[in-house]
């Protein structure tokens, strides 16, 4: 029975860590490091960290809190529905030494069945969190792009690299903050609901 819970912790969890990864602000710039790689400022190039503008927009902070809200809820109903399941668990395995190897076999199978329905619930939670991930970051990015763009014109820019992926440099022409500021001015939250669940695959000819 440890062992049913615990999978059932270990899969939320999991579920829920990588759905709010991109869009909450742990994410933070981590401090210059004593030998930091500068140099003189190239013209034209500019940098944008699309990480940074999720974690610390007001935007994307608003549907960072909305996603752990609605994933919370959901949980909740969940943990609710694995009561009675744990309890008829517990019962199984405290008489199943007077039972019959029939009633055994058919029992355990009843409540084998009733896990594994219970667990896919637990899946197709997190695919509807990953998906309402996908897509909310998909509306603030459609929203952030006209700040972009605005911005990269503003610097004069004739190159946009992705700062993540930059190893060191100028950030003179890093146009993080002034998208963060712009899409701040922009919006400030987005409101949205669960994804449904994806339908099964067709497997039919």
């Amino acid at each position: 029975m440890n062992l049913h819970r615990s999978l059932f912790t270990v899969a939320l969890a999991a579920a829920a860590g990588l759905s709010f990864a991109p869009v909450t602000p742990a994410q933070t710039v981590a401090a210059p490091a004593a030998h930091a790689l500068e140099g003189d400022p190239v013209p034209g190039v500019c940098m944008l960290s699309r990480e940074a503008v999720f974690a610390q927009s007001k935007v994307g902070q608003a549907a960072s809190e909305r996603l752990k809200q609605l994933a919370t809820q959901q949980q909740t109903l969940l943990e609710n529905q694995r009561k009675p399941l744990d309890t008829d668990v517990q019962a199984f395995q405290q008489k199943a030494s007077s039972l019959t190897e029939a009633q055994r076999q058919q029992q355990g199978q009843a409540l084998q069945q009733r896990m594994q329905g219970y667990q896919a619930q637990v899946n197709q939670l997190g695919e509807r969190i990953q998906l309402t991930r996908v897509k909310v970051m998909q509306q603030i990015g459609e929203q952030a792009q006209p700040v972009i763009a605005s911005s990269y014109t503003s610097h004069h820019c004739g190159l946009l690299l992705n700062r993540d992926a930059v190893l060191g440099g100028n950030a003179t022409n890093d146009l993080t903050s002034d998208v963060v500021r712009g899409l701040d001015g922009k919006t400030t939250t987005l409101n949205f609901n669960l994804e449904p669940a994806p339908a099964p695959a067709n497997t039919g000819k």
